[in-house]
Order: C-alpha cells, then structure tokens, then sequence
C-alpha cells in the first residue's frame, strides 16, 4: 500500500516537472477543504483555487526539477485506513531568477502531503511546504541571538 501511496506522491512532482495540468487535476480530491501552502504564502481552500495556483506557478517556471530524500510515509489511522501523510526533503533545480539558460538556482523546501483513498486511487487532500533556510554558521549573528548548540 505503501508503494501506491509512493507513485501517487511521485507523480504530483512529475506534474509539476512536465507542466501536466490535466495530470495535477487527477491528483487531488475534489473538495471545498483542500487545502495547499506553497512556500512562503498563505494558505489556498478548495480544488479549484489550490489547482489554479498550480497551472499559474507551471505555466511561469520554465524549468524545475526536483530531487526528493528523507521520503517517509505514516499511517496516523493505521495501515488498513484511507489516510497517508507523506513527509519528503524537496531538492529544487529552477531555471528561474537567473539570468542565462545555462545557469540554474537551487532551494529546498520541508513538505508534509496528505493523501486519502478516494474511489480507489490515492488523492491529496492537503499539501504545506515550508523553505529550508541554508544559514551560513559562520555568518556573524545578530546581537541577542545565541548559537543553539
């Protein structure tokens, strides 16, 4: 189960990597209590304002690619239930924000998706990114910030 659960994940990111709007819509319940936060924005409600902010964000990367580590799926209502939480490390190559085509910007995001069984195929019901922060530790800090280790 595990494993459908896994290519269903995967194949959000191939949407995304391929520009596939009608591959996105397939992937998510349609539902007034979707719910989707992109990195760094407020939260989206409903499929059809969740889907929108997808086909806009893929019709203006020119390129992204990702590479996903730290990939783990749990079963909070145990592993015969309809519901998965898959948690993953994105990885993110884009073209975008530099200045040739040759030249490539990378990022990384902490990302937790929900999934649900529905009609027999797994379908996001949730999905929140958040930026990882690549702090330099030694950067000089800022007066009354202490080093946490």
């Amino acid at each position: 189960m595990a494993r459908e659960v896994l290519v269903r994940h995967r194949a959000f990111y191939d949407a995304v990597e391929s520009g596939d709007v009608d591959l996105m819509a397939s992937l998510w319940v349609d539902s007034p209590s979707v719910t989707c936060v992109h990195p760094g924005a407020e939260a989206l409600e409903g499929t059809e304002t969740v889907l929108r902010s997808w086909t806009l964000l893929m019709a203006n990367v020119e390129y992204i690619q990702f590479f996903l580590t730290d990939v783990q799926v749990a079963w909070p209502l145990g592993p015969d239930a309809d519901l998965a939480v898959v948690t993953c490390t994105e990885n993110i190559l884009s073209g975008e924000g530099t200045e040739s085509p040759e030249q490539f910007a990378g990022g990384k995001a902490v990302c937790t998706s929900v999934l649900v069984r529905s009609g027999g195929d797994w379908r996001f019901c949730s999905r929140h990114a958040s930026p990882v922060l690549d702090i330099d530790p030694e950067a000089p800090q800022e007066p009354g910030m202490t080093d946490p280790a």
